[in-house]
């Protein structure tokens, strides 16, 4: 695995993030500060790879800073971006669940701050606090949902109506200020590839967008002009 490793890691800054995810929130403080002190935080810089598709899933994630790609390759080579994670974010759960091989790869888009739990403590923690497992149901069930979405926006939506509605999330999730995406670390086939589409079809979308001063374009930042039309755009 990239990044520093075998280097002891401050407890408190790392639960303070942990205690903002309600899938920890329910151990309290002193759960959570143990929680802390069980995994091992680690920096990456942008580009590197947490941990490859095929692996074994020995750790549950959690992204503490930064943004990462969940990047699925096919058996040709090819490679397409899943979903976008930041800050409070968790990946890795499927593997731990059912012991397969890791099924798409985490590749980090900006400098990151990632979190690892031993599988071994999550599952004794599951036993000593019920309502962590409850918790983790739920998150499955949100992960669930959030692909149905997904599927009826390929089938409802067109292209631009995808990209609105992309774009608005993005903004909302990872944006550096309110009504701002800033994509460093992103490139056009990425959004291509989260909504289903071609790099070209995106450049061309994209621009219609700005020709309808809906969004503005200055080298890889973009900012949403007209959050309401785009969110109408997006069927939201």
């Amino acid at each position: 695995m990239n990044g520093r490793s075998g280097v002891p890691h401050d407890v408190q800054p790392v639960a303070a993030v942990l205690a903002e995810i309600p899938l920890f929130r329910v151990l309290g403080e002193s759960g959570i500060q143990s929680t802390a002190r069980a995994g091992l935080a680690r920096r990456y810089r942008s580009g590197q790879i947490i941990f490859h598709q095929g692996d074994p899933g020995e750790s549950l994630y959690v992204l503490l800073d930064g943004l990462v790609k969940v990047v699925f390759t096919t058996e040709h080579g090819d490679e397409i971006v899943l979903n976008m994670l930041g800050r409070g974010d968790t990946f890795g759960e499927m593997a731990l669940l059912d012991g397969s091989p890791r099924s798409a790869s985490i590749v980090t888009a900006r400098p990151s701050w990632v979190f690892a739990l031993p599988r071994a403590r999550l599952l004794e923690l599951m036993r000593e606090h019920p309502g962590l497992a409850d918790e983790f149901l739920r998150m499955l069930g949100h992960m669930v949902r959030r692909l149905t979405g997904q599927a009826a926006d390929l089938a409802f939506l067109d292209l631009g109506g995808r990209l609105a509605k992309l774009l608005l999330q993005l903004a909302g999730k990872h944006g550096t200020t309110e009504g701002v995406v800033d994509l460093p670390g992103l490139t056009q086939s990425d959004l291509a590839a989260l909504i289903g589409a071609t790099r070209p079809a995106v450049n061309r979308a994209l621009q219609s967008l700005v020709s309808r001063k809906l969004i503005a374009i200055e080298g890889r930042t973009i900012t949403l002009l007209d959050v309401a039309a785009l969110r109408k755009r997006g069927g939201l």
